[in-house]
This record gives structure tokens, C-alpha cells and sequence, in this order.
């Protein structure tokens, strides 16, 4: 398993969440906003979903259409599929996520008495459950220590040279190992909006981001 890089100090750790804050401002991806105003893991389970592959104000428009319909499991259990594919609409491969969310929905039910699992091993049981959204559920939903890794944080970690890693799995370990454990969830929502907005997969923002003086730039070709 690849391994972090460097073991940044306390301190240094400390800048780089303040620069990162300061480039991203107060928004939040659409998960961790939806997290802030109530914790229900369910919904943050179902937001997942529909975020995959999908941009953030697509994915909030479509939970909030969706939560006004049904926004228990047995209100989604027993929805149609069709309706909450209208929902859904337009997020990415939305009929094959509404038919996820229903069987989901009906799973829990049956199996767990409608309470959505705290457990990530657990979670990765249910067909259309990755590692990313059991990630999310675990810490989001239930406050336990976690960081979750997607495309962006995996990105944005390697760039900065805190970790060498190949893929979002061995980020998530190496991270881990070099990020103090008080900053392991929020670590997730600050590079998504950072990966967003400043740290681009395509030519990132570099002149104008606050951590372009430290920063190695690891892979980094081209950038503005």
C-alpha cells in the first residue's frame, strides 16, 4: 500500500486548512450542507447517490424535489420507480439511481428496521454503495472519524504532496497516517470545494491560490 509522503507537523497542517478555507470561502458541497442542517444519515445516504457523477446544484435541486416526495425509507420503499426518477431528474444515470434508492430503501426496512447502518463494512453490503458514500454516512451522518476520498481530495492530497498514492483507496489510508485525526472529516468537504474551485483537474488556479508559495505542484503540466 502506497504511504504519505511527508508526516506534516501540527503547525503546518494548521496553515494549510486555513489557506485552503480562505480560497474556498464558506460553501460547502452539497452533502455537507444538507449534514449541517440535520444529520439524518438516510438523506445524506441518498444525496450521495445522486451526487455521483453529478454537479453540485443538479444533485441539491434533486434531493430537495426528492425529500419533498418521500424522505423516509418506507416513503421511498414505496414510492414508484417512475416517480422518483421525475424526481430525480436530471443527475446522472438517474433511472438506474432511482431504482438503487428504492431497493435500498426496502433493504432497510426489511433487514434494519428502516435505521441506516453505521458501520462502512456494513453499508458496502448494499448494491450502489461505494466506499465514498459509506465514507460520508459514517462521518457526516454519525460522527464517527473517517475521511472520505473522492476524486478531488485524492487530486488535491497527491498535488500537494502529503500522500503518493494511485487511486482514492490508498489516499484514504495514507491520509490517515499523516493528518492529525481532527481534521479527518472535514478534510473531505474543504478539498471538494478547493478541488472545485482553485485546484482544477485541467490547469488549476495556481496564481491566485494562497498555497502556491509551499506547494510542490506534483503532476501539475499546466496551470493559470
Amino acid at each position: 500500500m502506497a504511504t504519505g509522503t511527508r508526516k506534516p507537523n501540527a503547525k503546518s497542517v494548521a496553515k494549510l486548512v486555513r489557506g485552503m478555507g480562505k480560497a474556498v470561502g464558506a460553501s460547502l458541497p452539497v452533502v455537507s450542507d444538507i449534514a449541517r442542517k440535520r444529520r439524518d444519515p438516510f438523506k445524506i445516504l441518498v444525496s450521495t447517490i445522486l451526487s455521483l457523477r453529478t454537479k453540485d446544484e443538479v444533485t441539491a435541486d434533486a434531493s430537495k424535489k426528492l425529500f419533498r416526495i418521500a424522505s423516509t425509507p418506507k416513503e421511498l420503499s414505496e414510492s414508484p420507480v417512475r416517480v422518483i426518477e421525475r424526481a430525480i431528474y436530471p443527475v446522472g444515470f438517474y433511472k438506474t439511481k432511482a431504482r438503487t434508492i428504492k431497493a435500498i430503501s426496502r433493504r432497510l426496512l426489511l433487514e434494519y428496521d428502516g435505521v441506516v447502518p453505521d458501520s462502512i463494512d456494513e453499508l458496502l453490503t448494499f448494491k450502489g454503495v461505494g466506499r465514498k458514500t459509506a465514507n460520508l454516512v459514517v462521518t457526516l451522518g454519525y460522527g464517527k472519524k473517517g475521511i472520505c476520498v473522492d476524486t478531488h481530495v485524492h487530486r488535491v492530497s497527491n498535488r500537494l504532496g502529503l500522500v503518493k498514492t494511485s487511486n482514492p483507496e490508498q489516499t484514504e489510508y495514507a491520509l490517515m497516517d499523516v493528518l492529525p485525526d481532527r481534521y479527518w472529516i472535514g478534510y473531505n468537504e474543504l478539498l471538494v470545494s478547493f478541488g472545485q474551485q482553485v485546484c482544477k483537474p485541467i490547469s488549476p488556479l495556481c496564481s491566485t491560490c494562497p498555497l502556491e508559495p509551499d506547494c510542490p505542484q506534483v503532476g501539475v503540466d499546466k496551470h493559470r
